[in-house]
């Protein structure tokens, strides 16, 4: 098990920072904090310079998230302040926030937030511990359109995560690369359930599966890429130590679990490598570990990539203080 060194710097964040992510292209980074702002800086090889302090929200900030750039430069975040807000960078270093969530959207600390697959268009999904799921869409007209699913995790939802756009099995199927892509949503809640979810047109979004292993709350949920072959994949970590896989053969199949590991500490936050088969696991050990599967199936630790307790727990922590 290898250590890897990680280059430091100082955020000028005043408080503990909850998240911390890269765009698409590597080239900036945002973090954000329990001092309720979000930092946005140039990455240029072991230099980062401030760009942006983005101030708009009234308590701790959970998570942020790029948008695809073909939509432009937009950043999401959400917050304890029950607040979604969506920033547009119009020049250099200069940002804006272009939406605000409406007080009726959610009334508790919003949690979670992940940007659609750029197929489905500008739709952000947003996970609450008012125990809803939102997705706000970006129209053609230019305004924003939130639809919800009403008590998706009975005491309070943690975490959100899309499947990917193309079709499970449309790589290997006859006419798959005509197949329509069904948008799809997993989410994790305080009720220790993941449920997946799929968005019918004439009736809006429905319960699909409830996958069902954990002792505790489930902490966070993502959805592997499946590159257009017919196995879907999701991780779930959960409160009680431990990470599952989860792993649909064909579509419409049953979901079958393998226990990845338990880690004698609870487990924040999971992701999963570009092309699918790698998974990142962070926990409250302080420790960021990397899992591969083997053609036996099997999954075997490849490294370590943090070992330093301060970075790793600014990477991990967000979910400890939810409510």
């Amino acid at each position: 098990m290898s250590v890897s060194t990680q280059a430091a710097f100082e955020s000028g964040h005043t408080d503990q920072i909850h998240d911390c992510q890269y765009d698409y292209y590597g080239r900036r980074v945002a973090t954000c904090s329990s001092d309720r702002t979000i930092k946005v800086f140039d990455v240029a090889g072991e230099t980062q310079t401030l760009l942006a302090n983005l101030t708009g929200h009234d308590g701790p900030v959970w998570m942020c998230a790029w948008a695809h750039p073909k939509f432009g430069t937009l950043l999401a975040s959400c917050s304890f302040d029950h607040k979604v807000m969506i920033w547009k960078e119009s020049e250099q270093g200069v940002f804006s926030a272009i939406y605000t969530s409406p007080a009726t959207l959610h009334d508790a600390s919003v949690n979670a937030i992940a940007w659609a697959p750029h197929e489905f268009g500008l739709s952000l999904a947003c996970a609450s511990s008012d125990g809803c799921v939102s997705v706000i869409t970006h129209r053609a007209d230019g305004t924003w359109d939130a639809q919800k699913i009403q008590g998706a995790h009975s005491i309070g939802c943690t975490s959100v995560s899309w499947a990917p756009a193309p079709p499970p099995g449309s790589l290997v199927a006859a006419g798959g690369a005509s197949a329509t892509p069904v948008k799809r949503l997993v989410t994790g809640g305080c009720d220790n359930l993941a449920k997946i979810w799929r968005f019918d047109p004439s009736a809006g979004w429905k319960e699909e599966h409830q996958l069902r292993a954990h002792g505790d709350w489930v902490r966070d949920v993502c959805w592997s890429v499946n590159m257009g072959l017919p196995m879907n994949t999701i991780a779930s970590c959960g409160q009680d130590n431990k990470v599952f896989i989860w792993t649909q053969n064909e579509p419409g199949g049953e979901w079958n679990k393998t226990l990845l590991n338990d880690f004698g500490a609870p487990v924040w936050r999971l992701s999963w490598s570009v092309m699918g088969n790698v998974l990142a696991v962070s926990d409250a050990n302080n420790m960021v570990t990397v899992w591969k599967e083997s053609v036996d199936g099997r999954w075997n630790q490849m490294k370590t990539l943090l070992s330093d307790r301060k970075s790793t727990r600014l990477n991990s922590s967000h979910g400890s203080n939810l409510v």
